[in-house]
């Protein structure tokens, strides 16, 4: 459904709960506002953005993926402050089956910004792997050090660590290799 009828159901929805009140049903006048909020929040997030996050906290990616090509042009079917988050869930997806080319949604979720510091820090550590499989360091420690400032509440601490750690493996490897 597009965003204005989305937005129009729900206000049509919202006076018939109001009206439905005013006339003394107010059961159906609540129903009405429930509903009324569930096509309000389908307006700020869109139901297939929701099933595939669910589907991937549930690890369960060929799902998340179907939900996701769902949106098949997601700069008209998605309001702007998702676009970030859509390229960033594509990104986790296409990550599972090669990484290397996942690289392009992680930046571009970055580019179009995303409210939340923790997906920030996820998209730039998911950067910072990417380096490290082409065994560029110095790009790899760029990406770290900017998650670790976004990870704010910690969420990704051990994670950052276990990458640094890795990265300091990748390090000593190297200076054997020119010895």
């Amino acid at each position: 459904m597009p965003n204005v009828v989305r937005l129009i159901i729900g206000f049509i929805l919202l006076g018939a709960a109001v009206a439905l009140m005013i006339f003394g049903f107010w059961g159906w006048g609540i129903l009405g506002v429930f509903l009324c909020i569930l096509v309000l929040v389908t307006y700020f997030f869109n139901e297939n953005m929701l099933l595939a996050q669910w589907f991937l906290r549930k690890d369960n990616m060929p799902k998340a993926e179907v939900f996701l090509r769902k949106i098949t042009n997601y700069e008209k079917q998605l309001i702007r402050v998702q676009h970030g988050y859509y390229n960033l869930l594509v990104g986790l997806i296409e990550s599972r089956k090669a990484p290397m080319q996942s690289e392009k949604y992680f930046k571009k979720a970055i580019s179009l910004g995303m409210q939340m510091d923790h997906n920030i820090a996820l998209a730039k550590l998911s950067l910072a792997g990417i380096a490290m499989g082409k065994r560029n360091k110095r790009e790899a420690q760029m990406y770290l050090t900017e998650a670790k400032k976004a990870d704010k509440n910690k969420l990704l601490a051990d994670q950052i660590k276990q990458m640094k750690d890795q990265l300091g493996m990748l390090d000593k490897q190297q200076q054997v290799r020119y010895r």
